[in-house]
């Protein structure tokens, strides 16, 4: 397969789009709105089609200002258009919010494959998109309506324009396209990157950038981008928004977006996502899977060859962007993704020259594929049984399958080669994310207590629905049951109830239980005891118990 797609441009395409899908598809559908961050971004994305207003952004009621606008009118796109088709409750469909994620991610593993190609053979640039496209953290982000799969796909697209520009100046080859493709290319991923997430997308360019003109005393290469005529490109597209929401919000927007979201994350650990240096080394192993397990065979070759002019702009694209984020307060796992190609080029690179260790301690890391694999299925097997309290058997089918292939993976690692070997971990992992995003998490509805309220909600058939939520505060009960959802305390929650009607509903959490018995008591309020739900809050990790409560009429 790996020599089929190796052939042409097409197979390899139609190889990693494949890929891509079948790692990335399984539970998009099933997968309630995830708390906090994607049910955050899919009900500021319904507001602005419910309001038909296209430039403010607002959660309820709350501006919502850390983002530039761009995800949201890719998701408003994407449900607008199925709306147009006919589609019926497309705005409640989370998983039309998550269509520019998925886009996002294929769109970045085929454009590693294209990076790839600046450095290293076809074949071995075919390695380096499926080392991407089996990533466990670029799984996670394709299945979550937010900004970051999308805001991978332009980074790599500007990094890979970058990195033509820089080899074709460097290592003396000639340009095989049109002088204005490259820049074209990189002022427009630029553009989107911006409008996607703001200047983090900057930030990564232009360490690269001051890393490669220390290292090589000379930046020359920026002049094959055309940096005066692609600024000028760069403004165009993405000033009208800033200019509308600055007429609309003042400097609201510049505020909560740089100066409570971007420098707070710079110097304090925000929202309890603090953490020392080397958090992301240690988390890189996982995160990276099966990948990563390849990485201590490559070193060697890497560090001896870095004065080589395409490893030289792979390092200056890995290190300072990493090191920034090491040193930041706040960490969260997917911040940097964006360099991760760097390595699987890197790795591809040391593929391709068979140049990974002979070092017989090296040589076995492999197993760790192995040990992984039975780590995360063991644990999806646990969370079937614990929380699910069920066997879950195709849990179990699933990860039988996913393991055999671990263990030949590993077991026949000398005996086939790393190519082989690691192609059959890209078929374990496609496995083990069906088992565990298809199989296991979103058939426990213990995870998903806002699903199973939005679903208590709708058996009672209510054509306009009030609701108030004591205790229990995730966007994604406001996403699912209404964007008018009130948040009140348990004594608020009575007497939102006292105001009538059967189709008002109140959601108290059991601490919050006493005060609405105490003030229904108070006020006289009849009401109708519904279903308690107990589960887990995904967000929080804690266990929730929430008693819902229906009012009657006066």
């Amino acid at each position: 397969m790996l020599a089929w797609a190796a052939a042409r441009h097409r197979n390899a395409a139609i190889l990693l789009v494949a890929v891509s899908l079948l790692a990335f598809l399984p539970g998009i559908f099933q997968l309630p709105p995830i708390d906090r961050d994607e049910a955050r971004f899919a009900q500021a994305t319904k507001q602005m089609l419910e309001t038909g207003d296209l430039v403010d952004i607002r959660f309820q009621e709350e501006s919502r200002y850390k983002k530039p606008v761009g995800i949201y009118w890719l998701q408003a796109a994407v449900v607008g258009a199925a709306e147009t088709l006919g589609m019926p409750e497309a705005r409640t469909r989370v998983w039309l919010y998550r269509v520019p994620s998925i886009l996002g991610a294929v769109g970045a593993v085929l454009l590693t494959y294209w990076t790839a190609l600046a450095f290293v053979s076809r074949r071995g640039a075919v390695l380096a998109g499926l080392m991407m496209g089996s990533c466990i953290l670029l799984a996670v982000e394709a299945r979550l309506a937010k900004t970051d799969a999308v805001l991978f796909a332009t980074t790599v697209a500007a990094m890979g324009a970058m990195a033509r520009a820089y080899v074709i100046e460097r290592a003396q080859r000639p340009d095989p396209g049109h002088p204005w493709a490259l820049p074209a290319i990189f002022w427009t991923a630029m553009a989107a990157g911006f409008l996607i997430k703001g200047p983090l997308i900057v930030m990564v360019v232009s360490l690269t950038v001051a890393a490669l003109a220390i290292a090589d005393r000379s930046a020359r290469f920026v002049l094959r981008l055309r940096p005066l005529a692609g600024l000028a490109w760069m403004l165009l597209l993405v000033l009208p928004w800033f200019v509308a929401i600055v007429l609309k919000s003042g400097n609201t927007f510049f505020e909560e977006s740089l100066g409570r979201d971007l420098l707070s994350k710079v110097g304090s650990g925000q929202e309890a996502h603090g953490a020392p240096p080397g958090y992301y080394f240690l988390l890189f192993w996982g995160t990276f899977f099966p990948a990563s397990i390849l990485v201590p065979m490559a070193f060697g070759a890497v560090w001896n060859s870095r004065s080589v002019p395409e490893v030289r702009y792979l390092l200056a694209w890995l290190i300072p962007t990493w090191l920034v984020f090491e040193a930041a307060m706040t960490k969260l796992p997917h911040y940097v993704l964006p360099v991760y190609p760097a390595v699987a080029i890197l790795l591809a690179m040391a593929i391709d020259h068979q140049a990974l260790s002979r070092n017989i301690w090296l040589r076995r890391a492999p197993m760790w594929w192995f040990i992984l694999t039975a780590v995360v299925s063991v644990g999806l097997i646990v969370i079937n049984i614990w929380i699910g309290q069920r066997f879950g058997l195709m849990t179990w089918l699933l990860s039988g399958v996913a393991l055999t292939l671990a263990l030949f993976a590993w077991w026949l690692f000398e005996a086939d080669g790393v190519a082989v070997s690691f192609m059959r971990m890209v078929v374990a992992m496609i496995v083990l994310f069906t088992a565990a995003f298809s199989a296991t998490f979103p058939t426990i509805g213990a995870l998903f207590p806002s699903l199973q309220l939005a679903r208590f909600v709708a058996f009672g058939r209510c054509d306009q629905v009030l609701a108030a939520t004591a205790g229990y505060h995730e966007p994604s009960l406001v996403f699912l049951v209404g964007t008018d959802v009130r948040h009140v305390s348990g004594a608020g929650a009575a007497d939102f109830l006292a105001r009538g009607g059967r189709c008002r509903y109140a959601f108290v959490e059991k601490g919050h239980e006493r005060a609405f018995v105490q003030r229904a008591d108070a006020i006289g309020l009849r009401y109708a005891q519904g279903i308690r739900i107990d589960g887990v809050n995904f967000s929080s990790g804690r266990a929730v118990s929430i008693q819902t409560f229906v009012g009657t009429d006066p």
